[in-house]
């Protein structure tokens, strides 16, 4: 068993407390031990409880031995800059998605973790949901046949809540709208199983939050095939990602449960029932954390591969200049 990486937090909103929480007490290959946020007292007790060494200093943060990574729950902007300062000290880095608002940030990005010899991983937790994985057999294997279309949508509740002065209601901070805070996990799947992204067309609208909460993409693949993605922080939760193919097609579900229903594509009118796959619960944020001690203990630079890390930005960036201009975008294959 390898030793357990010991990390220290940056951020400690309610998603920096989500993921602590994940693995407080559950996993044996990571655990936080310190943190660092702008106001300490709001996170005291949090701190107290999860036995956090609360640092008011980023930098002497970084300059303790004892701690062997840095995970980051920060405004987007920062991500260049503080994976800059903890690369330099040599530790290791978990990011929130998205890795860098830009392709020229993202490669830049990349060339500082390859240069410090460091690994990084990216929260691109739903690649780790069986579902996913199931999926991505699915497709590696044709079982499906070649590629139709895919249909995608990820939604939550987050904009009833988003106050004006939140960082996530900065436009600057999500471009894309909904695409940002929730999409890119989509995105990054249709990225992750049927690779380079040719095309987008976006339409943003808001119904309900400070900034524009529900977002429609239009996208094709330079292999071929379509896919729609509806994201919103404007209704209930729900996660679902369909593939059809020539074969037919695969629907996962993720909401209170996890399943994934199988329908082959028969010609004719003879019916075949579908299949449905029930899967047992799983901690994604968890698993996304524990898959980040795995890499770092294989010495492996990247989680996530990083010419699809840059083609999720490039990606990212075509939907917001689509969003804006009202046309079709075609997307950087700089990578």
């Amino acid at each position: 068993m390898p030793e357990t990486i010991r990390a220290a937090i940056v951020g400690l909103g309610w998603w920096g407390k989500v993921l602590v929480d994940s693995v407080y007490g559950k996993s044996e290959r990571i655990r936080f031990v310190a943190a660092h946020v702008r106001t300490p007292a709001k996170v005291e007790e949090f701190c107290r409880d999860k036995g956090l060494n609360v640092y008011a200093s980023h930098d002497e943060l970084l300059q303790n031995p004892d701690i062997d990574a840095v995970v980051y729950a920060i405004p987007h902007s920062q991500h260049e800059f503080f994976l800059e300062r903890a690369a330099r000290a040599g530790k290791h880095v978990y990011m929130e998605k998205p890795l860098a608002l830009t392709v020229a940030g993202a490669q830049r990005c990349i060339s500082i973790v390859r240069e410090a010899n460091i690994t990084l991983s990216v929260g691109f937790q739903r690649r780790l949901s069986p579902s996913h994985i199931a999926l991505k057999k699915l497709v590696e294997t044709k079982s499906l046949g070649a590629l139709v279309h895919c249909a995608a949508e990820a939604t939550a509740p987050g904009a009833f809540s988003l106050r004006a002065d939140n960082w996530r209601a900065d436009e600057k901070e999500i471009p894309g709208g909904a695409m940002t805070p929730i999409g890119i996990h989509v995105l990054d799947a249709m990225i992750d199983l049927f690779g380079q992204i040719d095309q987008v067309y976006c339409v943003n609208l808001r119904r309900a939050g400070p900034v524009e909460d529900t977002t429609s993409v239009l996208l094709s693949f330079v292999d071929g095939g379509s896919a729609t993605l509806m994201c919103s922080l404007a209704t209930a939760r729900n996660y679902r990602f369909t593939v059809y193919g020539t074969a037919g097609l695969a629907e996962a579900v993720r909401g209170e449960t996890e399943k994934l229903r199988l329908a082959p594509a028969t010609a004719g009118e003879k019916a075949v029932k579908p299949e449905t796959i029930e899967f047992a619960p799983s901690d994604l944020e968890r698993a996304s954390l524990e898959r980040f001690a795995e890499t770092i203990a294989s010495k492996t630079k990247f989680s996530v591969p990083a010419n699809e890390l840059i083609r999720g930005i490039a990606a990212l960036e075509a939907i917001a200049r689509s969003a804006q201009t009202g046309l079709p975008v075609k997307v950087d294959r700089a990578m």
